[in-house]
C-alpha cells in the first residue's frame, strides 16, 4: 500500500468557472459569513496538504490576496475545471495535487488523507457519494499524479471536457465517503444562502 505524506500533496483550488448559475459573478469571491468562498476552502484544506495554489481567471490579484499562487487556464475559454486541473498540475512541484472546488466549503477535514489511503498504485483517485441508493462520482475532488500531466494534455487538446471520462482512462480508483452532505455545494444564491444558514 502506497503511504503518501502531506508535504507530498498539492492543493489546488478551483476558482476559474464563469459563475453562469449565480448569475456570472466571480464565485471563489462571494462572501459566506464574511470570507470568501475560496479562502473557506483555502482554510479547510491547507492543513491536509503541503502546499496551496488555486485555479482562477478572473480577478487575479483578488486571489493572490488569499496567500497562494494562482495560475490561469491555459487557454482564456474557460475550458472547464479539467483547464484549470492542466494548469494545476503544469505548476505541481510535488508528487500528488488534489483538487477541491471554491463553492463546497465543508468537505471533509481528512479528504486527503482517505484519498490517498486508497490511491495504492493507482494514478488517481476521486470522491463518491450514494445519494437515493445511487453512487455517484464528485469529479472536481480528487487525487491526482503529478506525472498525468501529458495524458491530460493531450485529452484537452482532442477537445475532451468530461472529467469522470478522463478519470475512468487513467485508472481512477472511487473512494466512498457516507457523509454526501459535505458535498453540498452554492451553485446559485440560493444555495450560498442556504450554506450560509445551515
Amino acid at each position: 500500500m502506497t503511504t503518501i505524506a502531506k508535504d507530498e500533496v498539492t492543493g489546488l483550488i478551483l476558482a476559474g468557472g464563469r459563475g453562469s448559475r449565480m448569475g456570472g459573478v466571480d464565485k471563489g469571491l462571494q462572501l459566506l459569513h464574511g470570507l470568501p468562498l475560496a479562502r473557506h476552502a483555502m482554510e479547510r484544506l491547507a492543513p491536509q496538504v503541503g502546499a496551496m495554489m488555486i485555479s482562477a481567471n478572473r480577478n487575479l490579484e483578488a486571489y493572490a490576496a488569499l496567500g497562494a499562487p494562482v495560475w490561469p487556464d491555459a487557454d482564456a475559454d474557460f475550458a472547464g475545471p479539467l483547464a484549470g486541473f492542466l494548469a494545476g498540475l503544469s505548476h505541481c512541484r510535488t508528487e500528488w495535487m488534489v483538487t477541491v472546488p471554491c463553492d463546497t466549503p465543508r468537505f471533509p477535514d481528512d479528504l486527503v488523507a482517505r484519498l490517498a489511503a486508497a490511491v495504492r498504485d493507482a494514478p488517481a483517485a476521486v470522491a463518491v457519494t450514494v445519494q437515493e441508493g445511487a453512487r455517484q462520482r464528485e469529479p472536481v475532488f480528487c487525487l491526482l499524479r503529478r506525472d498525468l500531466e501529458a495524458k491530460l494534455a493531450a485529452y484537452v487538446r482532442a477537445g475532451g471536457r468530461k472529467i469522470d471520462l478522463w478519470l475512468s482512462s487513467c485508472g481512477c480508483v472511487d473512494v466512498v465517503f457516507p457523509e454526501a452532505s459535505a458535498f453540498f455545494n452554492a451553485n446559485t444564491a440560493e444555495e450560498l444562502h442556504r450554506l450560509g444558514t445551515g
